[in-house]
Formats: C-alpha cells, sequence, structure tokens
C-alpha cells in the first residue's frame, strides 16, 4: 500500500491538544475511505467475489485529502478536548489552515489532494481575556 509523508504543525495554543508538541510528521495510506473512517474494516467483510471487491473498493475509496487528515488527527493524535479542534467534518471556526503556506481556502480548502511532503499548519487564532 502506498503512503503520502506530511509534516504536520500545530499552533496558537492548539499544539496544547495534540500532547503539548508542534510538530508531527504523519503518514497516510494514499487512498482511504470515502466515509473518512480511520478504523480498518473488520477481517472477513470483504466479498469473497474478486470482480465486486474491486468495485466496491474503488467506490468506498478516494485520495487522501485534508479533510481525512483533520479526522486522522482527531482520532490518532489529538489527546484532549476534540470538540476544541473539530466542528462537524472541519475545523472550528478561528483555526486558520495553512497547506505549504498558502491559506486552505485558496487550496479548496478541505478537499485538497494530499501530495508527499506537504506541510499542513493549524493555527488558532482564537485567544481567552
Amino acid at each position: 500500500m502506498s503512503t503520502i509523508s506530511l509534516t504536520v504543525e500545530f499552533g496558537g495554543g492548539l499544539e496544547l491538544l495534540f500532547g503539548n508538541q508542534r510538530v508531527h510528521a504523519v503518514s497516510l495510506p494514499t487512498l482511504v475511505p470515502t466515509s473518512n473512517s480511520t478504523t480498518p474494516s473488520p477481517p472477513g467483510s470483504q466479498s469473497p467475489d474478486a470482480a465486486s471487491e474491486v468495485t466496491a473498493t474503488t467506490a468506498s475509496t478516494k485520495q487522501a485529502d485534508v479533510e481525512y487528515l483533520m479526522h486522522h488527527l482527531r482520532e490518532n493524535v489529538l489527546t484532549e478536548r476534540s470538540h476544541l479542534f473539530m466542528e462537524g467534518n472541519t475545523v472550528r471556526p478561528g483555526i486558520l489552515v495553512l497547506i505549504n503556506d498558502t491559506d486552505w481556502e485558496l487550496e479548496g480548502e478541505g478537499s485538497y489532494l494530499l501530495r508527499d511532503g506537504d506541510e499542513i499548519v493549524f493555527i488558532s487564532t482564537l485567544h481567552g481575556g
């Protein structure tokens, strides 16, 4: 299985939710479930018919994108208070996302297809006081 290696960085206080670690090296599979599920399918759940298995696999997978990355981070890297990172299938309001130093709104937001070596930065712009 092919994988994508990324650098993910957190700032503006978000690093506190991720084990107080600012930079993470993340490896993701190239193809991921369209449901953004980060847990593998249970053994024996695949069809014995090879032709239908290929059709089901292509219909239920997509290339890894930023939306999947956020789900992966929430399920596998986040250490506390997931509600402060994500709301629904996207980041909470007040979190700036940069893809290779460019605002993610210019790159297609969550639908941006990840490439090997990408750098994704999440910065909280909200401050208490």
